[in-house]
């Protein structure tokens, strides 16, 4: 079989705690096989909790470990490669001859990737904070439709130009990992962004599908670390040595973002909203196409208070407030429990407030009339901590008065290879 010939898609989803893949039929849109591994990725920041860091050559691992697995007789029928990954974050490398950011060691079923550490930073998420509201207020105002926040790419750089300048001289590219593992499987001179992991770096404006330079030349920051841009399902390039059976030469489409993947892979009619309840919470659906924008452990306190949360004695007058950690708009705001008394400090009445107090904290955001406005008819809600808590659901559907099905869905994975399908 000729390089890129095969019938099958490989997914892949870099995600903040895990790294899955599958393997799709494009005929019938149905997963033959898929592997899933934590990375265990995290790493101590000098930061404290103000950084978030992962170390990239144990995803690069994982990554690994999940192709490897797979059957060989199906990955040697690849054809194209779809790959998304967590959003915002932002990693930087060195592609120097002298010191390249991956090594390929060959094995009898192909090469395997492996990352030598110094030649990589690590990878901070987008669960970064260390550009506190007053640093953010210092960078120049964008010409998006997005404000910058911190754990955004564009503004983790501007972070380490000021306080980490001598970073910046150790490496020459940077992107996101999913960015990063398409270079590396490319081999890519230079980085190439999909305009939706660039609209989550921030300095980007989606309409014309251009970095803001000017602004960011004129505050000093390191322009020539942005990566080129392309459409969103555009080829990058492709496999530049066999990958595990995969031949070489097989199509690689650009690195898009996870949560847009996870809608694709869930939505079966236009006029569905998606809600995502894990790792974190989103809520989303598809504009239309002229739309411009201006560990697991036994613990059986999760059956008590689910129990506990179902009960209509568990309905009472107490709020919470859980946003623990802000919200990228309000950094500065804190959690907090409203209207305590001695009658409203049952297990089942707080777990219930807080399950009210997350979907609330969504419905701030997005509420009814926004779906409504948007012919939305149905919400699908999909994620382990939604699917698996009956009580969120019940507030779903209580605050937003819409039909709501719950499945399991939100395979990032099966979308990024759908996305590859879609765009050819």
């Amino acid at each position: 079989m000729a390089a890129g010939e095969g019938n099958l898609i490989l997914g892949i989803d870099i995600g903040t705690t895990s790294v899955k893949v599958c393997l799709v039929d494009p005929n019938n849109k149905q997963v033959l096989s898929k592997q899933t591994k934590d990375t265990q990725a995290n790493v101590p920041s000098d930061l404290g909790s103000e950084g978030n860091k992962q170390d990239v050559p144990k995803i690069i691992s994982a990554l690994n470990s999940c192709v490897s697995r797979l059957p060989k007789d199906q990955l040697k029928q690849v054809g194209r490669i779809g790959i998304c990954g967590q959003m915002h974050g932002v990693m930087l490398w060195s592609n120097k001859e002298d010191k390249k950011a991956w090594d390929c060691i060959e094995t009898y079923m192909g090469c395997r990737f492996e990352i030598p550490k110094e030649n990589v930073s690590a990878l901070y998420t987008w669960q970064d904070t260390r550009c506190e509201r007053s640093f953010l207020d210092t960078l120049p105002v964008p010409q998006c439709h997005l404000p910058t926040y911190s754990g955004y790419g564009c503004a983790t750089l501007f972070w380490i130009t000021r306080n980490r300048p001598d970073k910046l001289e150790r490496y020459n590219r940077a992107g996101t990992v999913q960015d990063f593992a398409v270079a590396m499987l490319c081999n890519l001179d230079h980085p190439i962004m999909s305009v939706q992991n660039a609209a989550g770096w921030g300095y980007f404006n989606t309409c014309v599908a251009e970095w803001n330079s000017d602004i960011l030349q004129g505050a000093s920051f390191p322009t020539h670390l942005l990566p080129h841009i392309v459409k969103s399902g555009a080829i990058a390039g492709t496999l530049d040595r066999p990958w595990y059976g995969i031949p070489s030469g097989t199509s690689v489409g650009a690195a898009l973002g996870d949560l847009q993947c996870s809608v694709l892979a869930t939505m079966q009619k236009p006029d569905d909203a998606v809600l995502n309840i894990s790792t974190s919470a989103q809520l989303a659906y598809v504009m239309p196409p002229q739309f411009e924008p201006n560990i697991q452990c036994p613990a059986k306190i999760w059956d008590t208070v689910l129990s506990l949360g179902g009960q209509d004695c568990a309905v009472s007058s107490l709020r919470v407030v859980p946003t623990l950690l802000g919200e990228r708009h309000v950094p500065e705001q804190n959690a907090s429990i409203l209207n305590v008394d001695p009658g409203t400090l049952g297990l089942g009445q707080v777990f219930q407030a807080v399950c009210s107090g997350l979907i609330e904290n969504l419905y701030g955001m997005m509420p009814r009339q926004m779906l409504v406005a948007s012919n939305i008819e149905r919400i699908i809600g999909i994620g382990s901590a939604l699917t698996r808590n009956k009580v969120l659901q019940k507030q779903v559907q209580e605050w937003y008065k819409l039909p709501v099905d719950f499945m399991s869905g939100g395979d990032a994975a099966m979308g990024a290879a759908l996305a590859v399908v879609e765009c050819q």
